[in-house]
């Protein structure tokens, strides 16, 4: 199959681009730092949206020990005062809600990793970012350099030093 002219102007957009980056560098950089910047905000609101998700999972939790605590007296009550089928059926609650608690602990694990993995990603868009400005701080160093060299050498040939 023939690439269409949206595949032909997507792929001349591109090499537009890459050329023009190619040709100014500072641009190629501020692109990539604002790439950074876009992630790190993205990773920060996950991480957001990460925390209120486990704060209701652990008050789904906390009210769900409430409840177990509470069947589990009922029952034992109903089985002093010889209401033994009730007593089963409260038993029969307590199991439920305690597999119900189970999956909200594994829920609340496994989002305990998604976040430590997140926190990897922003530690290590950091680590980039700190790269980033130190390599732009060089070769801004660098370009002040050569024009201080140049200016002595317009210096010396005009004999003013």
């Amino acid at each position: 199959m023939s690439p269409s002219w949206l595949d032909n102007l997507e792929r001349s957009l591109e090499e537009r681009l890459e050329q023009f980056l190619r040709s100014n560098p500072s641009q190629d950089q501020l692109l990539r730092e604002q790439h950074l910047q876009d992630r790190q905000r993205d990773l920060h609101n996950r991480r957001g949206q990460q925390q209120l998700q486990a704060r209701e999972l652990r008050r789904q939790l906390l009210t769900l020990a409430e409840q177990v605590q509470a069947w589990t007296q009922r029952g034992e009550k109903a089985r002093r005062a010889g209401a033994l089928e009730l007593a089963q059926r409260a038993d029969q609650h307590v199991v439920a809600l305690m597999q119900q608690g189970r999956e909200l602990w594994e829920e609340f694990e496994a989002l305990g990793l998604q976040f430590a993995e997140l926190e990897e990603q922003l530690n290590s868009l950091k680590t980039q970012e700190k790269q980033s400005t130190s390599r732009r701080s060089l070769d801004e160093d660098w370009a002040l350099f050569e024009a201080q060299q140049e200016l002595e050498e317009l210096r010396r040939s005009k004999g003013l030093s």
